[in-house]
């Protein structure tokens, strides 16, 4: 069992930067961040794997956004710079240790989940 643990959110206004922290017991090969707002469904943001580069949800998000991790220290990390009031939302660490690992790999296909981190960015 792999146990996830997030932290780093807040809330900020826009144009300020959070950087997001996921520690496990272990760092299974696939990692991702995912967010979600109330009412509607979990969508990921970013993934990396331990052998491969990482992939981001979209060019705006690939722009402002930094996924990163430490296999020797079990984390992975996401740098938030000029955030939007839309990126408002829970924050969640997912990992796997097999399969592919991207961000059109349904949610449903991650072993492991942290709580989550609350993100609030006013206008």
């Amino acid at each position: 069992q792999v146990q996830l643990q997030e932290s780093g959110g807040g809330s900020v206004q826009a144009g300020g930067s959070l950087r997001l922290t996921c520690l496990g017991s272990h760092a299974p090969h696939c990692m991702a961040w995912l967010r979600q707002i109330p009412g509607r469904e979990r969508e990921a943001v970013a993934t990396i794997h331990t052998s491969g580069g990482p992939t981001y949800s979209s060019d705006d998000i690939k722009g402002r956004f930094t996924i990163s991790r430490d296999n020797d220290r079990n984390s992975m990390y996401l740098q938030m710079n000029s955030l939007k009031p839309e990126d408002s939302a829970m924050y969640f660490c997912a990992a796997k240790w097999f399969g592919r690992c991207g961000v059109d790999t349904d949610s449903d296909g991650y072993q492991y989940w942290g709580q989550g981190t609350q993100v609030t960015v006013s206008s």
